[in-house]
């Protein structure tokens, strides 16, 4: 071999290493999404993940490719948690608390970070907070105990001679079952009201359990927050006004659709800062060592026009702590 050719093959050795690092093989994250109601597309709180995502220089289609499946609605899960697995994903992420322990009992062996999870100790998906343990940590949505009672505090200030305030809960959400065993008995005895419990898990029953809240002779009703009601949120505020009935949500889109008032994290954010788990991750991080994280933002998001049509006339304390007020 001449020495021209000699020097440019080992040029090339040492060169081509380096090269297909700066490239990078495409890693894989497997999304386990709740979407936007259609099966097909992420929701808007979901994709601020990829806000997160490039933040840490992480592209889909260029160094990063990720594979979406739907958890709704609740027949969709298993299929969507087989599909996801055998892709054998670097990561996993998934979003909210049923399809988070679907995937945890699916695979002890891809690291999963959770979003939208309210109790992930309470749940058993993690040891705890500061040592998650096994293949799973994520980004948890309330402080057990007191985010609940605050949801309910705020309705009542808002109907302050209420009496009697309806739960909708879904019985198939394990942290509404935690939230109803745990937290409504103390929160009814604080707050010296009455919380009956109604139940929907498919958008049919929803009907019913506002015709039930009514019946009862509620004052109100808080969504507890659930993928069901988080896709049906048109035909949730629909029967809240049918049935003249003041709510307070979960989920900040209620607000902005026409729903009362809107107590709860910026999931959105959560989202964002998932990606860095994420990133860490693919760096080599095992999800044991990344401690569970908490929401740093909480928001209070009020809609004047919709207290107007129930005839409420909102404490000025309550629109002086909120972010925000739709008139």
């Amino acid at each position: 071999m001449k020495r021209r050719e000699f020097i440019a093959a080992t040029a090339a050795l040492l060169v081509s290493p380096q090269r297909s690092w700066a490239q990078g093989t495409r890693r894989r994250l497997g999304f386990l999404a709740v979407g936007d109601g259609s099966g097909q597309a992420l929701n808007q709180t979901e994709l601020a993940l990829f806000d997160g995502l490039r933040s840490h220089s992480w592209i889909d289609g260029r160094n990063l490719i990720i594979e979406y499946r739907f958890s709704h609605p609740p027949d969709r899960l298993p299929a969507s948690v087989a599909d996801l697995i055998a892709l054998s994903p670097d990561v996993l992420i998934v979003a909210g608390p049923r399809a988070a322990a679907a995937l945890k009992s699916a695979t002890a062996t891809i690291p999963i970070v959770f979003v939208a999870v309210g109790n992930p100790v309470g749940l058993g998906l993690v040891q705890s907070l500061s040592r998650p343990g096994g293949n799973i940590t994520g980004f948890a949505t309330v402080v057990p105990g007191q985010f609940t009672s605050k949801m309910i505090g705020t309705l009542r200030e808002m109907v302050p001679t209420a009496s009697k305030i309806a739960i909708l809960v879904n019985p198939g959400n394990p942290i509404h079952r935690l939230i109803v065993a745990e937290e409504l008995p103390q929160t009814a005895r604080k707050l010296g009201v009455a919380l009956p419990i109604v139940e929907a898990s498919t958008a049919e029953e929803l009907d019913i359990v506002f015709a039930s809240a009514a019946a009862q002779h509620a004052d109100g009703i808080v969504d507890l927050g659930d993928p069901l009601t988080f896709v049906e949120a048109p035909r949730v505020i629909a029967l809240a006004a049918k049935y003249h009935l003041p709510a307070n949500y979960f989920f900040r889109h209620y607000a902005n659709a026409g729903g009362l008032s809107f107590y709860g994290p910026d999931i959105a954010d959560l989202f964002r800062r998932a990606a860095g788990h994420v990133d860490k991750i693919l760096k080599g991080t095992k999800p044991a060592d990344l401690p569970v994280e908490q929401p740093t933002k909480f928001e209070l998001v009020i809609n004047m026009k919709t207290a107007k049509a129930l005839g409420l006339t909102v404490p000025p304390s309550l629109l002086v702590r909120a972010d925000e007020v739709i008139e």
